[in-house]
């Protein structure tokens, strides 16, 4: 396990984080880059209970972010009415890992939004798990 995150150093508030997945929203390539300007992205401290009993989790501090809405793939015209696509980043969980893994924060923000990136244009879990593999 890696070096856990110095005691010196402040968590980031939510504005800061935000600030962090915009940056990496803002670095995600051009065809891609235009698929997103709609999509909302929110910052809370935990997941809802709804989403969570959805998902079936049990400890709030298990899930990091999520991406609410239909992928790119499946979205049709006739589509009106609904809510905007969302990414959802939840700060505590978030900051859990970066204390427990000693993974810097901004790293670890951009995992997270470029894995929910990866939900909006319909990968699955295990599609990203092998991206991710491949390019190590």
């Amino acid at each position: 396990m890696a070096e856990p995150a110095p005691a010196c150093q402040v968590a980031p508030d939510a504005a800061a984080i935000e600030a962090l997945a915009r940056a990496t929203l803002a670095r995600i390539p051009a065809p891609f880059a235009e698929h997103l300007t709609n999509v909302v992205l929110v910052v809370e401290d935990y997941a809802d209970d709804e989403t969570l009993d959805d998902l079936g989790i049990e400890d709030p501090i298990e899930l990091t972010g999520i991406y609410h809405g239909r992928p790119i793939g499946e979205k049709s015209s006739f589509d009106s009415g609904g809510m905007p696509d969302r990414i959802h980043l939840y700060r505590l969980p978030i900051l859990w890992e970066w204390i427990e893994t000693g993974v810097a924060i901004d790293a670890l923000v951009h995992h997270v939004v470029v894995h929910e990136v990866g939900h909006h244009f319909g990968l699955s879990d295990d599609d990203m798990h092998a991206l991710e593999a491949a390019a190590e």
